[in-house]
């Protein structure tokens, strides 16, 4: 079972990827992650009451949750779609948000529809470039793995498994 990241802003066009992903992970289990991510506040209500909220999740509408459905039983490989929003700017905590939720692969930000929903929007491709979980980049409808991370050095991979296009 692969968990992917896709970092997303609740748009129709955020299931344009999957699937693409459905047939490169075709004889896999799949678990995808939408996330959005944001900075974290400096009001100290705003900390306090950080485990008790619920307000962004009015930016994910009634029509992305019946999708969400809708991906789930029209694409085998696909087993959960889980909608999470993640609160700060450090790399250390991106990582450990990634190692509690055993992401394996994530979604390039270029290859998503990802744009800010609020002031506290984050651009995903801050952290994400510089983690250290596999990257899947878009070519042709096919994705590959780029392990091109900050702390490795550039170079080129083989598509993981063929599609006909």
């Amino acid at each position: 079972m692969k968990t992917i990241l896709i970092p997303t802003d609740f748009t129709s066009s955020a299931f344009n990827c999957i699937p693409s992903l459905c047939a490169q992970f075709k004889n896999e289990e799949l678990n995808v992650v939408f996330i959005h991510l944001f900075k974290l506040s400096d009001s100290i209500n705003d900390l306090l009451l950080l485990s008790r909220r619920s307000r962004e999740y009015e930016y994910v509408s009634d029509d992305f949750y019946a999708q969400c459905e809708q991906v789930k039983a029209e694409n085998k490989p696909v087993q959960t779609i889980r909608i999470e929003f993640f609160y700060g700017s450090t790399l250390s905590s991106f990582k450990n948000f990634i190692g509690a939720n055993q992401i394996d692969y994530i979604l390039h930000p270029a290859d998503c529809s990802v744009s800010s929903l609020n002031k506290s929007s984050l651009d995903p491709a801050i952290l994400i470039d510089r983690c250290s979980v596999p990257l899947l980049r878009g070519q042709k409808n096919i994705f590959v793995e780029d392990l091109a991370y900050a702390d490795a050095p550039t170079k080129s991979v083989p598509v993981l498994s063929d599609v006909s296009l």
